[in-house]
């Protein structure tokens, strides 16, 4: 065997000895989860439950911890500059990789290299829901209703750039409402809001919206998934208020940072 060949076979050798180390170690200390929102909200519940099971599984405890703020920006770059060895994790919307690099110039991470996708984790459909105040019981009254009063009703997001936000503005430019956004770092302030009539609607996932509505705290008042939904048969999709090509979804993911072990990826 020539020198070359065999300091490549050694060099294979030592690579593929560190890869079953890595797997076979993985996890030997707790995990962080880190969740780009406030508690209380999709991601933080979705972390809070995925941290659970993978609890059970590994035998390690593995801890969510809520970074929210600047449209998931913060949370994406504490992971981004995280070591690459699979103990620290992002579970995050898709707005933090497909919205974000249009909206911003200047990212604190880049969506692309900085990090490695492990897995897609939910879809969910957002509801538009409204304070009772708000005279409209429809999607058709509070339309018209929105249209006599422009620029007077607001509308709660989990950040600029959010789905909330951006699926709200598709909205307006579709039905030719104008109203004012008020920003949160996260779904449930902005509900909370909701609820105690500081502002007047938002999109929230439906999950969320279905016990206030219950309660009577919010109407709710169309689903933006392509169909009803089961849980909610009686609440008609936004698509059924005239506006066919009309969704409001959302998807999440879990990340590691750039250059982890791919073992640990795939474990």
């Amino acid at each position: 065997m020539k020198k070359w060949q065999y300091s490549l076979a050694v060099a294979l050798w030592l690579s593929a000895a560190s890869t079953v180390a890595h797997g076979e170690s993985y996890p030997n200390k707790p995990i962080t989860l880190v969740a780009t929102a406030a508690p209380g909200g999709v991601v933080d519940l979705l972390a809070r439950q995925l941290g659970q099971r993978l609890g059970k599984i590994w035998g390690q405890q593995v801890v969510v911890e809520n970074k929210p703020g600047a449209s998931n920006q913060i949370g994406a770059a504490f992971v981004a500059n995280s070591a690459p060895d699979g103990y620290t994790l992002l579970v995050s919307p898709e707005a933090t990789f497909v919205v974000n690099p249009w909206l911003y110039k200047i990212l604190p991470y880049d969506p692309v290299k900085d990090f490695v996708p492990i897995s897609g984790l939910i879809s969910i459909s957002q509801s538009l829901i409204t304070h009772p105040s708000v005279p409209a019981r429809d999607m058709k009254e509070l339309i018209e209703f929105a249209k006599k009063k422009p620029g007077e009703l607001n509308y709660g997001t989990f950040g600029v750039g959010s789905t909330g936000h951006l699926n709200m503005e598709m909205l307006q430019i579709a039905t030719g409402m104008k109203l004012v956004a008020v920003h949160y770092k996260g779904a449930t302030p902005a509900l909370t809001d909701v609820i105690a009539g500081h502002i007047q609607m938002m999109f929230i996932s439906t999950s969320s919206a279905i016990q206030p509505s219950k309660a009577g705290r919010v109407n709710l008042l169309a689903v933006g998934s392509s169909k009803r939904l089961a849980r909610v048969p009686d609440i008609p999709t936004v698509a059924e208020a005239g506006l066919p090509d009309f969704k409001a979804v959302s998807w999440f993911g879990l990340f590691a940072p750039r250059d982890t072990p791919r073992d640990i990826v795939a474990k």
